[in-house]
């Protein structure tokens, strides 16, 4: 009798199948006639036909019908939902309980295939369950059973328990070191997949699936040495002619990816067939090398060859070609072609076209997208959370975010990279630290880029000490996380500690870039330490080999005039190799407006012009520099001016964040719930100072007023009501944090530092220079700003 296995330890699925009521007359007939083999036969061949027409519910249907069906029949049935992936594994689960439930005992064949739906689930208590079943059956050590379950468990990262079952087999094939090959390559595990390798060519010969698991390790660790070891093995094993399309487009994914375009090219050439994986992958190698241009060329001609080659990971890579050059005409011609040739409602297709739309700006068209897109996953979300940060919408932002938690789809990596700088644009600091606690409940704390950007988001809510604590302690540090802290020390005026903790970089042998000395020259610019500012921009090209680019000598224009040094700065100007652009020359023009050096303004707001303003700053700067020199008709000229260019000057605005709400002022606003209360504290905080010996500097109220106008105007500047604000709502141990959209006017900041001392506060304010930490009548910039 053969035996029967107990199903106690595999949980029998929610809809266990059940018997089917007796046939129809017609199939009674039917086994009237036939004897009960033949019809057996034909009702296996029917079963047989139509899976492998892929007709999977007719094939389930008629096996309802079978009255007795026998191991055959289930083993075709379970094969057929196992092979079609993750979206049908689970009805070979459910099928293989059916199965133990009628007392059909499986056999050799029966456990492979569930294997398979197990690996497919990532379901290792099911597989486990199924182990011992095989092993009751004497059936564990089977050649087929073993290798179902070296690939299971290491797909489930249960490494331990797939070498046993590796070192248990009496006899292994080169399908069976492949699968623990594969699955060590599958986690990053370079060197315990080069060590099977080697074990397994003192017996057998690697074959063509050794060197496709093996290829996309190697190329994830670039390792080309190794590479060209593998491709001329290939070349002397003759595998091209059997399994050529397999190991070309492994090596030259290899190559691609190692930045070795040529290389990847010739062997593309060399392949005498093609698919469309082929094809995918050698655009996606230019892309990743940023050739763009060419990437695009290549599509074309993958074009050019038929739409059989067209896939959804090539017309990625194009689209990401596409956002890169800035081409959206050619963009949105991919998006026709997707709608034509049927793959528009692929999600992966779809989430590139969703990222494409995002990064150009296009953030309605992407809106549009992703409300069409029928199913969506991380990535849809991540792109369009990732689209919204990037445009200044942090607000949507985080609806975006809200929506995707709704919707159970589980934020990645890639997600909580995207949403942490819409709390770092937005200064909210309770957003900041929710988003902060998802990421530690996830497990993802720890993850450089995640890391990073906390970094980040701490030091622009205020928090700079938090930046340091996170920097200190994170696992594994790269040059954007040393980067990203000397930042956060320049934006809040600590120019030695950001000097400090480049000596510690240097110390630990991190080597620096040119964005590291972009931060370093801004942290001396915002500290005053033009000297050592100097010496660090000299020592970059220097001592590093770094060769300046316009961003430093930016830094370098502004860490001189800053200092009073205009006239050096004007010559540092002129003698630059690169010709100055706009933005050099804004910078100069921001510090003669703060020096109030009319005449050399005016000569820069020249250049300016000529070379055309790139936005709205440069001709406020020039107006304001007439305004506080009392020159209003000159002003008014200017204004003018920016007005028949089309330029429009934001207002100010400043927000607070109280309980995890963010409460926005603009100058004079009265739209708030408690305006009396605010407008009463500022009078009374106004004659408290006047005690103190505060006199308004009207020279900050741009408009041609009465002086008595000019007082009021200035008192009830948007960073004032904020802070106001603060005062009413925030306990007295509370820190008062507000954020402003504009550099906070002198006036503002002097009145910020009496506002401490008769208030017993302690204020920071971040505009859009730097950060202000003021305390007891003195303000962190050092009245440098």
């Amino acid at each position: 009798m053969r035996p029967r296995l107990p199903a106690t330890k595999l949980k029998p699925a929610a809809a266990l199948l059940h018997r089917p009521p007796p046939p129809p007359a017609a199939a009674r007939l039917l086994s009237a006639v036939a004897p009960p083999s033949d019809a057996c036969l034909l009702q296996q061949q029917q079963l047989d036909d139509h899976i492998a027409r892929g007709n999977l519910s007719l094939a389930r249907h008629l096996f309802d019908q079978i009255p007795d069906p026998d191991v055959r029949a289930y083993n075709a049935l379970i094969r057929a939902y196992s092979w079609r992936g993750p979206a049908l594994a689970a009805d070979a689960l459910t099928l293989y309980r059916a199965m133990l439930h009628d007392g059909v005992p499986p056999n050799k064949y029966t456990f492979p295939f569930v294997l398979k739906a197990c690996s497919a689930l990532l379901d290792l208590r099911a597989g486990r369950a199924i182990h011992r079943h095989a092993a009751r059956a004497g059936l564990h050590a089977d050649l087929f059973v073993s290798t179902a379950l070296i690939d299971l468990y290491m797909k489930c990262a249960f490494f331990r328990h797939a070498t046993n079952v590796f070192d248990r087999m009496p006899a292994r094939d080169a399908v069976a070191w492949n699968a623990m090959l594969a699955g060590y390559a599958l986690h990053g595990m370079h060197h315990h997949a080069l060590a099977y390798l080697l074990r397994m060519q003192d017996r057998l010969r690697p074959n063509a699936s050794t060197l496709v698991s093996l290829l996309p390790l190697l190329a994830q660790q670039r390792a080309l040495s190794q590479g060209k070891s593998a491709h001329a093995y290939s070349v002397r094993a003759c595998l091209h002619d059997k399994d050529g399309v397999l190991v070309g487009t492994a090596l030259l994914d290899m190559y691609a990816k190692c930045g070795h375009l040529r290389y990847a090219c010739r062997v593309f050439e060399a392949m005498a067939e093609k698919n469309d994986v082929t094809w995918s992958a050698l655009i996606g190698g230019f892309v990743l090398c940023n050739r763009m241009l060419e990437a695009f060329r290549l599509f074309k001609d993958m074009l050019a060859q038929g739409l059989c080659f067209l896939s959804p990971t090539s017309v990625a890579s194009a689209l990401r070609a596409c956002a890169s050059l800035a081409d959206l005409r050619i963009g949105k011609q991919l998006h026709v072609l997707l709608a034509k040739s049927g793959l528009h409602s692929d999600l992966t297709a779809g989430n590139s076209l969703l990222s494409m739309y995002a990064k150009a700006g296009l953030i309605d068209e992407a809106t549009v997208l992703f409300d069409e897109m029928v199913v969506k996953d991380t990535v849809s979300y991540s792109a369009l959370i990732s689209g919204y940060v990037q445009n200044g919408m942090a607000d949507e932002a985080f609806l975006v975010f809200r929506k995707m938690q709704a919707c159970n789809v589980e934020p990645d990596v890639a997600t909580m990279v995207s949403l942490i700088p819409a709390c770092s644009h937005l200064a909210a600091l309770q957003h900041g630290k929710c988003s902060h606690g998802s990421v530690v409940v996830r497990g993802i704390a720890s993850e450089t880029s995640i890391c990073n950007a906390l970094i980040d988001m701490y030091a622009k809510c205020g928090r700079i000490d938090l930046s340091r604590q996170i920097f200190d302690v994170m696992p594994a540090r790269d040059i954007v996380s040393w980067n990203t802290m000397i930042a956060g020390y320049g934006i809040h005026g600590l120019g030695k500690e950001a000097a400090a903790l480049f000596l510690d970089m240097k110390n630990r042998a991190c080597e620096p870039d040119d964005v590291t000395f972009i931060c370093l020259i801004s942290a001396c610019s915002h500290s005053g330490l033009v000297t050592e500012g100097k010496r660090w921009f000299h020592m970059m090209e220097q001592k590093y080999g770094i060769t300046p680019r316009m961003e430093h000598y930016i830094g370098m224009v502004d860490l001189l005039a800053r200092g009073g040094f205009l006239d050096e700065a004007y010559r540092f100007i002129q003698s630059m190799p690169l010709k100055a652009d706009v933005r050099v020359w804004g910078a100069l023009l921001g510090a003669c407006r703060v020096h109030k050096n009319i005449d050399l303004g005016k000569q820069v707001a020249k250049m300016i012009q000529k070379l055309g303003p790139e936005g709205t700053g440069n001709f406020v700067l020039l107006s304001n520099i007439f305004s506080a020199a009392g020159r209003f008709d000159e002003a008014a000229e200017v204004r003018i001016l920016q007005k028949e260019k089309g330029f429009k000057k934001s207002p100010g605005c400043s927000w607070i964040e109280i309980n995890g709400s963010l409460h926005a002022f603009i100058g004079g606003d009265r739209s708030h719930p408690q305006s009396p209360q605010i407008y009463q504290e500022l009078d009374s905080i106004l004659v408290d100072i006047n005690k103190l010996g505060y006199q308004a500097d009207t020279s900050f109220v741009l408009q041609d007023l009465e002086d008595e106008e000019k007082e009021k105007a200035l008192l009830y500047h948007s960073e004032k009501l904020a802070i106001a604000f603060g005062i009413l709502t925030l306990g007295e141990d509370k820190t008062i944090f507000v954020t402003k959209n504009l550099r906070v006017c002198g006036d503002c900041h002097t009145v910020i530092k009496y506002m401490t001392l008769v208030r017993k506060r302690a204020i920071i304010v971040r505009d859009a220079n730097r950060f202000h930490h003021f305390k007891n009548g003195q303000c962190s910039c050092g009245d440098f700003w």
